[in-house]
């Protein structure tokens, strides 16, 4: 079974992702392959270089975040070109992730994706897990973790597509407001309730 691990910032995925490993099933974490697929001499750079120019290559063969940031930032066009050659590239490598973790023997593998939703890989998965906070709890951890003032928090929230919506196509919901503990006993219970934990 491939099951879809989503959330939205700051709702506490990345402590579901460890319990989950912890629990000894592989993770394919979206996040570590977008930074995997830009490694020097990976195809996406190349292509990245070729749209946007060699100098967003630094002299060790990585590439140059801030100035590939500052092309994009103001220019929703070369934003899309950036997105057009990154997502497939991504897609492909959580693919061939996902499939050698299937061939070496696993019957569950998870895929951690914070755009799910967004990227419509809904179809690429067979159970879709959202880990959910209340507004004011996702609020008040944003404001913490990134040391950012409540106005800021708020737009970075904003800017995603809000939890209630991800809940309604999730075929799981574990709320993140309580402890580890809670958070690790709701996701035992999903998990026995799919017949992938005994």
């Amino acid at each position: 079974m491939i099951i879809g691990l989503t959330g939205s910032i700051a709702s506490g995925k990345s402590t579901v992702a460890k319990i989950i490993e912890e629990l000894g099933f592989p993770v394919v974490d979206a996040d570590v392959v977008a930074r995997i697929v830009v490694e020097p001499n990976q195809p996406a750079l190349r292509e990245i270089a070729a749209e946007f120019g060699e100098d967003i290559i630094r002299k060790d063969g990585s590439m140059d975040r801030q100035k590939v940031g500052e092309i994009i930032f103001n220019d929703a066009e070369k934003r899309q070109k950036l997105n057009n050659i990154i997502h497939p590239a991504i897609r492909k490598e959580m693919a061939k992730q996902r499939d050698k973790w299937l061939s070496s023997g696993f019957n569950t593998v998870f895929m951690d994706i914070p755009l799910l939703f967004e990227s419509a890989q809904g179809r690429t998965v067979d159970k879709i897990l959202v880990v959910s906070v209340s507004p004011e709890i996702q609020l008040q951890r944003l404001m913490a973790r990134n040391n950012l003032d409540a106005s800021q928090a708020q737009a970075r929230i904003s800017s995603q597509l809000p939890l209630s919506e991800k809940e309604k196509g999730a075929d799981a919901v574990i709320f993140n407001d309580g402890t580890v503990e809670e958070t690790r006993r709701q996701l035992e219970k999903i998990l026995k309730e799919w017949a992938v934990l005994n």
